[in-house]
């Protein structure tokens, strides 16, 4: 593993360790500078997406829910995750279009 792997696994972590105390700012930094050091980052877009929604941050969620669905097209989390973002939102049709798109996935 190189330098900027484990770089970017243990700010990962420390991410996940701020959510496990409660700190949610700042996992959310922190998955934020794990995308930006790795932008295909699925599971850093991924946690970024579910902090933002537990901030109210419902946009920035969506963006996030997007960006991880445009990674992983075929992954059932990623729609539900993104349907339940939009329904935060108060956007019912695109929650609906995503929950959807994340049953389909499920009968594969």
């Amino acid at each position: 593993m190189n330098k900027k792997s484990e770089l970017l696994e243990e700010l990962f972590d420390a991410a996940n360790g701020d959510i496990a105390l409660g700190d949610l700012e700042a996992a959310a930094e922190k998955y934020r500078r794990c995308v930006e050091m790795q932008p295909d980052y699925f599971d850093a877009w991924h946690a970024l997406g579910m902090v933002l929604m537990k901030l109210g941050k419902y946009p920035e969620a969506i963006e996030a829910g997007l960006r991880s669905t445009e990674l992983r097209p075929d992954d059932q989390l990623a729609w539900s995750s993104l349907s339940l973002f939009y329904v935060r939102n108060h956007q019912i049709k695109e929650a609906e279009a995503a929950g959807v798109k994340a049953r389909i996935l499920s009968w594969r």
